[in-house]
């Protein structure tokens, strides 16, 4: 490095909060720390650990992070942030460093919206690598097929423009195809949709209405439009005062959802939901795009977690029910269940092709476990008996819903056979 970029290399400091970001389990301790500001400053730390003969990592918010970095270099890049919209050609060029929150504020005013997912908190970069699966999902696609170039740095210091035409390859892999390759990326720029306002929230029901919940919902979300995307979350709250007074301790199931489409029509498509019986809440209303975060209300203050998932090419109830039953108030445990239906959209080939596989799966399983003192041997055990309840319907695994360092399972891959074989090829041919 210049003697500048050295001014801009920090000691590690053991409290520093880039170590862990969002995700405090398991956070990064590097021997340096570099506060990055500029894709140039990116590449000279790149090309400096390669020199060294050191480990680096790339870091904005650490949402997804799996395993931590031990020494090395850690590249932050929460404070490469920027966000430029292109009202004229709907695009927009996104910083590594900015979370879809700065996205969507951006994009608001031209009556635009991006391809985020339900926490706007988010990092852009490494959703995007990971496929991402946004709350309109089922109307657009994987985010990742919204993906129009990237700018990233190679493991000799190389920094390369990334599009279909210039590096055709690259541009597969890193759309869906994980944080794996040994590429930093500095900016990237995606497509955004003509969508201002959307109608949606969330519908809520006691532990008395989850059977029948339960074999409504997969059969309801099947023959919905694809305008309309939603999710099934199936939960304990915590009996804290900062939870709602009528959920505190509650075992519920909360189906949320968004809907582009007429308001009144929206009302007619959740009707056979309303009709599953009371609720504890029904939040479903009309708001801007810049709202949509309420549709979730996923929670934005750092903590430790655990989390793994499957895809499924089908389900059934009783194994939906057993799920339910065994992450409910006997579990040992905390374990947030979610049900993502896919199909629509996610299941057609992007324009471009990449690396986001199992298009065919028709859900998508996801379990997360807070780490509040929760031994994480113990959470993986469960994790693994939930799963097994599954087992018969899964096909693979979402890069973007592994959380923590889990190994390899050959029952759920990340990629399928052929697209795994070319991620590796890709792989030994960068520097």
């Amino acid at each position: 490095m210049s003697h500048q970029d050295h001014d801009a290399t920090e000691a590690h400091a053991p409290d520093d909060g880039r170590c862990s970001g969002y995700q405090l389990a398991r956070p990064h301790r590097p021997a340096r720390i570099v506060p990055a500001t500029t894709a140039e400053q990116v590449r000279q730390a790149v090309v400096d650990a390669a020199a060294r003969g050191v480990p680096y990592a790339v870091q904005a918010t650490g949402h997804g992070r799996r395993a931590p970095l031990d020494g090395g270099v850690l590249i932050s890049t929460t404070r490469m942030n920027g966000v430029r919209v292109d009202a004229c050609t709907r695009t927009a060029r996104v910083q590594a460093g900015a979370t879809w929150a700065r996205v969507i504020e951006a994009a608001a005013p031209h009556g635009l919206a991006p391809p985020n997912g339900s926490a706007p908190g988010v990092g852009v970069t490494g959703y995007l690598l990971g496929g991402g699966l946004g709350i309109l999902a089922r109307e657009q696609g994987w985010a990742a097929d919204h993906v129009r170039a990237l700018d990233v740095v190679t493991g000799d210091g190389a920094a390369l423009r990334v599009t279909a035409h210039s590096e055709p390859e690259l541009f597969w892999a890193l759309r869906g195809g994980g944080s794996g390759l040994g590429v930093a990326v500095t900016g990237l720029e995606i497509g955004l949709a003509s969508v201002a306002r959307v109608w949606g929230g969330q519908l809520v029901f006691g532990a008395d209405r989850l059977p029948d919940l339960l074999r409504a919902y997969p059969d309801w979300a099947r023959s919905v439009p694809d305008a309309l995307t939603s999710s099934l979350a199936l939960l304990v709250y915590p009996d804290l005062p900062v939870v709602p007074a009528a959920l505190r301790g509650r075992h519920v199931g909360q189906v949320r959802l968004a809907w582009t489409g007429a308001p009144e029509e929206g009302e007619r498509l959740v009707a056979p939901l309303r009709a599953v019986g009371p609720r504890l809440a029904d939040r479903l209303a009309g708001m801007p795009y810049a709202a949509s975060h309420t549709v979730h209300s996923d929670p934005d203050r750092p903590h430790a977690y655990d989390g793994d998932n499957v895809l499924l090419d089908g389900l059934d109830a009783d194994a939906l029910a057993a799920v339910a039953e065994e992450a409910g108030p006997a579990a040992p445990m905390r374990c947030v269940v979610q049900l993502n239906p896919l199909g629509g959209a996610l299941s057609r080939p992007p324009r471009v092709p990449n690396a986001v596989g199992f298009r065919g799966a028709r859900h998508l399983l996801r379990l997360l476990s807070p780490l509040d003192g929760t031994d994480t041997r113990a959470v993986r055990a469960l994790h693994r008996r939930l799963l097994g309840l599954v087992a018969p319907w899964a096909l693979g695994r979402s890069p973007n819903f592994v959380f923590g360092d889990h190994p390899g399972d050959p029952a759920r891959p990340e990629h399928e056979p052929d697209a795994a074989a070319r991620l590796e090829r890709l792989r030994r041919a960068l520097p």
